[in-house]
């Protein structure tokens, strides 16, 4: 399996494409909300047509996605780090990734304030 991003430390195996970043992580569950939104508004922008079944499956099925992807985003390091024994490290790996997103969604949060006061 030479080439490819597969690669084992230790009795566990990485993807070379995680982040050991933990800001990186936060600013790719932001961008992925950006992009679903992006989508969404697009697809729903130009259809006009009767409620059916499939709108609350699609959205319960965007809803299970979009709670795997941030769960592999914020959780996949941290507890890799953890099994390998470096709890602080993972605590403040999965800390750091939690607050730069909190920070992502106050200016989420103050963008909105500011677009909905010139409006």
């Amino acid at each position: 399996m030479s080439g490819n991003a597969w690669h084992w430390h230790g009795p566990i195996m990485y993807y070379g494409c995680m982040t050991k970043n933990p800001f990186l992580n936060a600013l790719a569950a932001g961008a992925y909300i950006v992009l679903i939104v992006l989508v969404m508004s697009t697809i729903i922008e130009g259809t006009e047509g009767p409620d059916t079944i499939l709108i609350p499956m699609t959205m319960l099925s965007l809803f299970v996605l979009s709670a795997a992807v941030m769960g592999y985003i914020f959780l996949a390091q941290p507890i890799m780090l953890y099994l390998e024994g470096h709890k602080k490290e993972a605590a403040d790996f999965f800390l750091k990734t939690v607050g730069m997103f909190a920070c992502m969604t106050v200016a989420f949060l103050l963008a909105l304030v500011v677009v909905g006061s010139q409006m």
